[in-house]
């Protein structure tokens, strides 16, 4: 027996390294008894889980947020100094005298997080010849043949025993019942799979196929008509020949398309690409990402039922993904406005790195009532925009934060810079500058951050009075740099009364309120209107009435107006086309 594993090890060794994946993450802060707590409740999440998609063939949540959630358990197991695993993943049901050993055991696959992963797994095989497949998404089958004759069909189970599917493949034209020319004794792994012709997985999805399938290959009979709808994968042969073209060449003599969907590569950037095209290629069956498999492997008796190093796993891009929340911010906007945004341990969806992603509202937050430490589900809405599905695993106790007054902020808040005010003053220095604006080329946020952080601005109209001696005060603000702004500050100065008002924060106005201009912006008169008179104007509410009043009334503004109409800044009417923008805007 020592001997045994002492040769099992030494194979393990010449085949190659361990995979190289994802940085190992710290252990949380929380303690033993906290963690203690949150690992009971997570495993009880995966019990969940497994137990739809064993014993119902319910995929609950996508393979990337299951996958997240498994090593989130073993690594706080790990934090904590427990060594034993926990209970396995329950197979599928199956009647206490019909579980039959695998003559091969079925090995399962490591699955890489992200394209850096592929790329240390790769860089570890360099010397090896390797072949990609895609990862058709359907149920693990063993076939058996002796003399060239069908004996044995077992579902995967737990890798080493499964149940008897050798009625069911019976019926299913894909399982070749005999093969021409063969060796005494052929073992084949492979995937059964639901067809669907000319199915593009980044279009159509997985949409049930795997469960279509499990439910299938679970009747007591399956009829000829079910068994057509099955289509087989044979994804590896592993007392097949060494070469990997004389594998192949030999499935294919058999029926078999397998050469049609196995590649060599050699390149992160060909993995990359065949995993692109099969994802959005027409294709026989549905498939959840791609894997790469090594030619040479160790002697098949050596095999085990845990994921090997001969072979890594590249889902397709995560759709969703399983995050921890770091931390949560609330960013502030021009119009008093509070966005809760969650920071993330940074995930991989659809290829795109996602660290940060918008709540939306405080409503929305206090009903999700996300804290750091929770697990959260986040997806893509329409492939790009990230979304915040759900707390998965709610972290506990529960954290205090810091939560913004909402009270203190509004439409007419913070038109002058304070403590409590910097986040929406900076988001209308922001908007005043922008195409909604003012319109100023090169001045940007950050521009806007750097004027405020060294004292030259404090009210919305401060940048008007800056020269260019104080602008050269600033660290890397040199001559260009500063002409460069002072240029659109003074172009600033030419835009018309409406896009003044807009910069400003005016509610939108309809044309024929310029038409009472006469030359200049008659500030008595917009004054003097009361919410019951801006009324009297097609399309104006009485919502949008209170707020125009509030707006020209506040002292604010007020004193600001008066300042732009004595430094001749708001003279000259509108032309229509610009007061029917200022309209539309809205």
């Amino acid at each position: 027996m020592h001997s045994r594993c002492l040769f099992v090890l030494l194979i393990l060794l010449l085949c190659g390294p361990t995979p190289v994946l994802s940085d190992t993450p710290a252990c949380p802060t929380d303690t033993p008894r906290q963690l203690h707590h949150a690992l009971e409740r997570l495993q009880a999440q995966l019990a969940h889980w497994d137990e739809a998609y064993y014993q119902r063939g319910e995929r609950l949540v996508e393979d990337g947020v299951y996958d997240a959630a498994k090593r989130r358990q073993q690594h706080w197991r790990t934090c904590l100094g427990l060594t034993s695993q926990p209970a396995p993943t329950p197979a599928p049901p199956a009647p206490a005298d019909d579980g039959i050993a695998h003559p091969i055991v079925q090995t399962g696959l490591h699955k890489a997080d992200s394209r850096q992963d592929v790329a240390n797994w790769l860089s570890a095989h360099q010397q090896r010849s390797l072949w990609i497949q895609p990862k058709v998404d359907g149920v693990a089958v063993t076939l058996a043949y002796d003399n060239g004759r069908l004996t044995a069909a077992i579902s995967r189970g737990d890798g080493v025993r499964g149940q008897n599917w050798l009625a069911q493949a019976s019926q299913i034209p894909a399982i070749p019942a005999r093969l021409e020319g063969a060796p005494p004794r052929v073992v084949l792994q492979g995937e059964l799979y639901l067809k669907r012709e000319g199915h593009v997985q980044a279009e159509d999805g997985t949409a049930g196929a795997r469960s279509a399938v499990i439910g299938l290959m679970a009747r007591q009979t399956l009829s000829s008509s079910d068994g057509r709808r099955i289509g087989l994968f044979a994804w590896d042969w592993p007392d097949g020949p060494e070469a990997m073209p004389e594998r192949l060449a030999r499935l294919a003599n058999w029926g078999m398309d397998t050469a049609v969907y196995t590649l060599p590569v050699a390149s992160l950037a060909e993995v990359a690409e065949q995993r692109d095209t099969w994802y959005r290629a027409s294709l026989p069956f549905a498939t959840d990402g791609i894997v790469v498999r090594q030619e040479q492997r160790p002697p098949y008796d050596t095999w085990l039922a845990q994921p090997p190093d001969w072979a890594l796993a590249w889902k397709h891009p995560a759709r969703q993904r399983l995050a921890q929340v770091e931390a949560v911010d609330f960013t502030i906007g021009r119009t008093g406005r509070i966005t809760p945004v969650a920071r993330l341990q940074p995930i991989e969806l659809n290829d795109r790195t996602v660290s940060r992603v918008s709540l939306g509202s405080m409503d929305r937050w206090r009903k999700l009532d996300i804290r750091p430490g929770d697990q959260v589900l986040v997806r893509l809405a329409g492939l790009t925009i990230p979304h915040l599905d759900s707390v998965v695993l709610a972290t506990s106790p529960r954290p205090d934060i810091a939560v913004p007054d909402e009270t203190m902020y509004g439409p007419l808040t913070c038109l002058t810079l304070t403590p409590a005010c910097k986040a929406q003053f900076l988001a209308r220095l922001e908007w005043l500058g922008s195409d909604d604006g003012l319109g100023m080329t090169g001045i940007g946020p950050a521009t806007w951050q750097q004027l405020v952080e060294y004292g030259l601005i404090d009210d919305l109209l401060d940048w008007l009075t800056v020269d260019k001696a104080q602008l050269l005060t600033m660290p890397g603000v040199a001559d260009a740099r500063a002409d460069a702004w002072l240029t659109s500050f003074r172009q600033a100065r030419q835009r018309p009364a409406t896009r003044w008002l807009q910069a400003l924060g005016v509610p939108s106005l309809p044309a024929t309120v310029y038409d009472t201009w006469a030359g200049n912006l008659n500030l008595s008169a917009l004054q003097a209107r009361d919410a019951h008179e801006w009324q009297q104007y097609p399309g104006i509410g009485k919502v949008r009435a209170a707020r125009l009043e509030a707006f020209f009334n506040h002292p604010a503004i007020e004193t600001m107006l008066r300042r732009l109409n004595k430094e001749q800044i708001l003279t000259g009417a509108p032309s229509s086309s610009q007061a029917d923008l200022m309209w539309q805007s809205g």
